[in-house]
């Protein structure tokens, strides 16, 4: 293990396609989505135990939710816990725990990662992490990992590469946000397209190079308090910063236009989760393809995914393909194949009913 490998862990989503199980107040991140004694926060801090010392892990959350990491994660000290005022996407999020992180080590390697993954080849997903790292370490090169699509599905990032057999990490030729199911189709077809995972290595360095090439207001914000890090006057000073920060994800920001990035092909056993239909397919399922988390009693129903507090009987009879879902006083029953929904859904339960029910 390696004490110049730090993890970063973005666990400030609200993951509002997974509503009505994810909240605001209570989003999926800290959540036992998968009916496994842990949140996904937990299971992901527990991925890297073998990669990072526990003192060099970081999670960046909103401030409404430090309580809740800290309830989870009794053994991260506050300065592990990094508190937004406000949400700003990756790219600001991942500028304030680089330069804390430059601050405690200037040769640190990190490793950026979502809280709401899934990684079900953890062996595998450990060797794929030290490659990139020991790439990261040797050169300015920016790593994410690339996962080898199932289907032509229109709901992820899909990056190009120029494949050379002799080298791990390919060449990134381009990057193309959530393509129309055609286009989709074309880059299955083609053999040479990845899912981007969102899961990022590189060096402090290198990052902050890009930072300052391609986002220079960013670098702006944070340089100028960066004296603050890791001490009393921090959280001053990032709610100020975070004022001045406008909206951009990182791979907009930067990914996309840096000519230093690569993508390391990986086998993982990955899901985002990032919807009703993605728990559904890693998840076991019944003889009529069910899955089921609750106190379920079925008739005539198939190809669902039910997920119902235990202590309430549910009877359901004659649905096929249908996601029914209920958390705290919300009930959701809605056709699979019509999931890019969820998100009208919440929009219309706060407008509608008010903000009780998001």
């Amino acid at each position: 293990m390696d004490n110049n490998t730090y993890v970063v862990i973005m666990a400030g989503g609200i993951g509002s396609r997974f509503w009505p199980f994810s909240r605001t107040s209570y989003p999926k991140q800290f959540h036992d989505v998968l009916g496994v004694g842990k949140s996904m926060l937990q299971t992901t801090v527990e991925r890297f135990a073998d990669i990072c010392p526990p003192e060099n892990l970081f999670v960046v959350t909103n401030k409404d939710y430090g309580k809740l990491v800290k309830e989870q994660l009794p053994e991260l000290s506050d300065n592990q816990i990094l508190l937004e005022p406000i949400g700003r996407n990756t790219a600001p999020c991942i500028a304030y725990a680089s330069y804390k992180i430059a601050q405690l080590n200037p040769n640190a390697n990190l490793v950026v990662t979502p809280a709401d993954h899934v990684v079900l080849k953890q062996d595998v997903f450990k060797g794929v992490i030290n490659d990139a790292l020991a790439a990261a370490a040797k050169d300015d090169v920016l790593i994410t990992l690339g996962i080898t699509p199932s289907r032509p599905d229109t709901g992820y990032g899909y990056i190009q590469y120029i494949d050379d057999e002799a080298f791990k990490t390919k060449k990134v030729k381009t990057f193309t946000e959530k393509p129309n199911l055609e286009l989709a189709k074309m880059f299955l077809d083609s053999g040479d397209f990845v899912w981007n995972s969102g899961i990022f290595i590189w060096n402090v360095k290198s990052i902050l190079k890009a930072f300052h090439q391609h986002l220079p207001e960013v670098t702006e914000v944070f340089e100028e308090g960066v004296t603050t890090l890791n001490t009393p006057q921090e959280q001053n000073f990032i709610t100020r910063a975070y004022s001045h920060c406008r909206n951009v994800s990182i791979d907009y920001g930067i990914m996309e236009k840096v000519d230093n990035v690569y993508v390391l092909l990986a086998d993982i056993g990955w899901s985002d989760l990032g919807t009703w239909n993605s728990l559904y397919t890693i998840n076991d399922k019944d003889d009529n393809g069910n899955v089921i988390d609750g106190d379920v009693i079925l008739y005539d129903t198939k190809d669902c995914i039910i997920k119902t507090p235990k202590e309430r009987l549910v009877v359901l009879q004659g649905l096929e393909d249908y996601i029914v879902a209920e958390y705290d006083n919300v009930l959701m029953i809605c056709k699979k194949t019509e999931e890019q929904k969820v998100k009208e859904f919440m929009a219309d339960a706060k407008s509608k009913k008010g903000a009780d029910y998001i």
